[in-house]
């Protein structure tokens, strides 16, 4: 865990090794970081002000939403609200659905919390893995969240309802196309998208 001083801090739920914490340790002198579950007391304790969720593996529960109503972020690399919860790298070539990055407010469910900012990416499918991929939309998600941190740190960010129904998934989802990723991470999406063009003919 990263902790400076405990007035008014900013709280990054995520890798300590994340390059956008690093950033922030740079904009902000109250930082405070850490990957494991939260709770109310933790937050009073720390005086949070804001958190940042960025590849966070728990749940914030109510409590915790109800002391920052407004003020609990996530960084999420779908296009929501395509691709809720877990893989939406993964799950965007699967589905077929649009692809792209997205900060919204968290709520008490997965990813369906309004949002602040998006946007779309696009890939040329045949020079692409899925680790590319991923590391694009993070390249983006982090770009967009550096452009916005001035007005969320200020509260004074736009948001808007989440429009339609969307796709989400489990982490145990993708147990049934593991056999897919014939190169683990490094897989061509385009086997992927293979897959997904197979499976809208049946």
């Amino acid at each position: 865990m990263i902790t400076t001083q405990k007035s008014n801090a900013i709280l990054f739920l995520g890798d300590s090794q994340s390059p956008l914490l690093h950033w922030l340790a740079e904009q902000e002198s109250n930082l405070i970081q850490t990957s494991d579950k939260i709770t109310a007391d933790f937050i009073k304790t720390n005086n949070i002000q804001c958190i940042i969720s960025y590849g966070y593996r728990h749940i914030i529960k109510r409590d915790v939403l109800d002391i920052l109503p407004s003020n609990v972020f996530n960084l999420h690399i779908s296009l929501l609200p395509w691709n809720r919860g877990a893989d939406p790298n993964f799950w965007s070539f699967i589905d077929n659905t649009p692809k792209g990055v997205t900060i919204h407010h968290i709520d008490e469910g997965v990813d369906t919390g309004d949002i602040i900012a998006q946007q779309e990416v696009t890939f040329t499918s045949a020079k692409e893995t899925l680790t590319s991929s991923y590391q694009l939309l993070q390249q983006t998600i982090e770009a967009l969240f550096k452009l916005h941190w001035p007005s969320l740190k200020k509260g004074v960010g736009q948001r808007k309802a989440q429009v339609g129904k969307g796709t989400s998934h489990r982490v145990g989802d993708k147990a049934a196309l593991a056999h897919l990723l014939t190169e683990g991470w490094n897989t061509p999406v385009t086997v992927l998208e293979r897959h997904a063009k197979k499976a809208q003919k049946k």
